[in-house]
């Protein structure tokens, strides 16, 4: 036993003598063997450094594969428009047009603006926002390959802040529309497009919150939340999942400065699906509509009519001559349901209605004077918009 404990303690003082002398001599060395990964030194140079090896992989998650597949498919839009300048008050002087003649004519230079859209077709369809291509005279697609190429708008959609542009140029890659009605609040996104113009880029954020309405920004709003840093020319880009599919088209931001402060908007892919279908097939969205104008119940209106619920939509006005008019409804009706869905606020009532077929009859619900009614009315075409929250 003796023998035995004198070996073990030669060896250990071998073992430590061993040590002393590569760290003396060789530091890498032992650096090397604490981490638990090999080094290169790199040569060359007048210092002496460390170098990881090729193969090395990043300790922290990477969406790297995630953005690789969406990059491609979303593309950076400019557009232009002619801006005239109003005529120059010398015109009119006949000595001053002698000696100037038309140099002073009206003149018209470009303004030039941009934004992002993404590729969801093969067939060239690419999705944007309706306000960055509205009004422009001259539309160029930039794809991430590098190829340029003109496009033409197929329709839009101002209600929804969507519009469908095309492009004729092969083999483009299409983005994979992910769903984004399985989202959920704390979910990992990525935001891509052109912010500022500086190029493509990436951002990373969570979902914040679903279902973002009664913001003002548009007439129809689900808004997908999220603080993935959305800035301006960001709009029209896409906004993907960890597997690269497309959840929404990203729109809008609240900010006091400009810049992103966490807080943007994208509009989502379900929607956009929709919108897009029916521009490519009838070259523009076809909403139900009734003629009436809807009114939020607050809880001294709801007192003042007697309500034992705060659901529903006030008709505080019903256009002569419109569906609702023709049908019997009168302002002061509370709409309490749309084929019976329960409306529960103005929102609620212009998405269910808007999704009626024109045309066709429908069976709207109503409390008057607390007494509940049914009223059929023939669903007509919503007209162009007007900006005035009108159904």
């Amino acid at each position: 036993m003796r023998r035995l404990w004198l070996l073990f303690a030669q060896t250990v003082t071998v073992g430590l003598a061993l040590w002393f002398i590569v760290i003396t001599l060789k530091p890498d060395w032992a650096g090397g063997m604490l981490n638990g990964t090999q080094h290169a030194r790199v040569t060359g140079s007048s210092a002496s450094m460390l170098e990881a090896p090729v193969s090395a992989t990043a300790a922290q998650a990477s969406y790297g594969n995630a953005a690789k597949r969406a990059m491609p498919a979303v593309v950076n839009v400019f557009t232009s428009k002619e801006a005239k300048q109003p005529n120059n008050p010398f015109m009119d002087d006949p000595f001053f047009k002698k000696f100037f003649g038309d140099h002073f004519d009206e003149q018209a230079e470009k303004q030039f603006s941009l934004g992002s859209g993404v590729i969801v077709s093969p067939e060239g369809y690419i999705l944007t926002n309706n306000h960055v291509v509205e009004a422009a005279d001259e539309i160029e697609i930039a794809l991430a390959d590098g190829r340029k190429a003109a496009a033409k708008v197929v329709g839009a959609d101002p209600e929804t802040d969507l519009a469908v542009v095309k492009i004729n140029l092969r083999n483009l890659p299409a983005i994979t529309l992910g769903h984004a009605e399985q989202s959920r609040v704390g979910d990992v996104v990525l935001a891509i497009g052109n912010p500022f113009g500086v190029g493509q880029t990436v951002t990373m954020g969570i979902v914040s919150a679903l279902g973002r309405n009664h913001l003002g920004i548009n007439t129809f709003e689900n808004f997908i939340q999220t603080d993935a840093a959305i800035n301006p020319g960001n709009s029209g880009g896409a906004l993907v999942d960890t597997n690269g599919n497309l959840l929404g088209i990203n729109t809008a931001i609240y900010s006091r400065s400009g810049g992103s402060l966490g807080i943007g908007f994208a509009i989502p892919v379900s929607t956009a699906k929709t919108v897009m279908e029916s521009i490519i097939a009838n070259g523009q969205v076809v909403r139900g509509w009734i003629g009436v104008e809807p009114q939020e119940i607050t809880p001294e209106l709801a007192e003042s009519f007697g309500l034992t619920t705060k659901s529903g939509a006030i008709i505080a006005g019903v256009l002569k001559g419109g569906p609702a008019d023709k049908a019997g409804m009168k302002p002061g009706d509370i709409l309490v349901a749309v084929e019976g869905k329960p409306v529960a606020d103005t929102t609620d009532m212009l998405n269910l209605i808007a999704q009626l077929t024109p045309g066709n009859n429908a069976k709207i619900t109503v409390m008057r004077k607390s007494r509940q009614a049914t009223i059929d009315v023939t669903v007509g075409k919503r007209p162009k918009i007007k900006r005035e929250e009108q159904e």
